[in-house]
């Protein structure tokens, strides 16, 4: 396995595909770099070098007790990307991914990179405050602690089955393979890793990380995201950001990465492209 050292001790674990201008994925909660397969696949055989680490706890890599914050996880992704020198690199996160791309931004700046993708992503701030009136309640990721503390592995299945695929939605079908991969990935992540990036991921404020950002965007969020929903999320960071485009999928869930791949796919390479 392609692992790093980082400063920590911690092993980080990665995959390093294909030849070309690099691309870097950070991956959701609870997965690993293995949810980006489709996009690796289909843009490292059109040319690009597709990387995607296991956050730490997270996949592979070592599931530290300490560390499970967006500052850690954006100082991890710049140790990689420095680890690879890695120059001219498009950065893409998805879900709590994108928050991870959007603190590497803000803590280490675009120096290394030359575009920037949100997928489904949960900046600027997901928590429900004074001053994000239409963020989630905070009793909302109580009841996902609760969940995780109770019963983990059925509550990885209970979202994989519902609400991240758009399963719970009249017509819609999901196949059993991508339940099952949604879960092998979410029970490979270590307990107490998965337990405190509930925390990072919903109450980690991106605001003033997403003006820092000073490189072409792409912003592409489903309007029926059950988990993140849109308008808090998508729309907000489109706001904040001055070279974004926004694309909305209509009808698309949360994991359009998988049920709109081939639509994601194009969009992507379009935006790489530079069209």
């Amino acid at each position: 396995m392609s692992t790093i050292t980082l400063q920590d001790g911690t092993q980080l674990y990665y995959k390093d595909w294909g030849t070309g201008q690099p691309v870097v994925f950070s991956h959701g909660w609870p997965l690993s770099a293995d949810s980006w397969e489709s996009q690796m696949m289909f843009l490292a055989s059109n040319g690009y070098r597709c990387i995607a680490h296991d956050r730490r706890g997270h996949g592979r890599s070592t599931q530290t007790w300490q560390g499970n914050d967006m500052d850690t996880y954006a100082d991890d992704l710049s140790e990689l990307i420095e680890h690879l020198d890695l120059k001219n690199a498009a950065l893409i996160g998805f879900s709590a991914g994108g928050g991870e791309v959007t603190r590497y931004v803000g803590r280490h700046g675009t120096k290394r990179l030359s575009k920037l993708a949100l997928i489904s992503a949960v900046p600027p701030l997901m928590l429900k405050t004074a001053a994000n009136p239409g963020g989630m309640p905070i009793e909302k990721f109580d009841e996902i602690r609760k969940a995780s503390i109770a019963d983990r592995s059925q509550f990885y299945k209970d979202i994989a089955s519902g609400p991240f695929f758009g399963a719970n939605r009249p017509g819609v079908k999901v196949s059993q393979g991508m339940i099952d991969a949604f879960w092998h990935q979410g029970v490979m992540a270590g307990h107490k890793n998965t337990f405190d990036c509930i925390k990072a991921f919903s109450e980690t404020d991106f605001t003033e990380d997403l003006k820092k950002f000073d490189v072409p965007t792409l912003i592409i969020h489903g309007d029926d995201d059950q988990i993140v929903p849109i308008g808090a999320a998508g729309i907000s960071s489109a706001k904040l950001i001055k070279d974004s485009t926004l694309k909305i999928y209509a009808g698309a869930p949360h994991g359009l990465s998988e049920t709109h791949k081939e639509q994601l796919n194009a969009d992507l390479l379009s935006f790489l492209n530079g069209r």
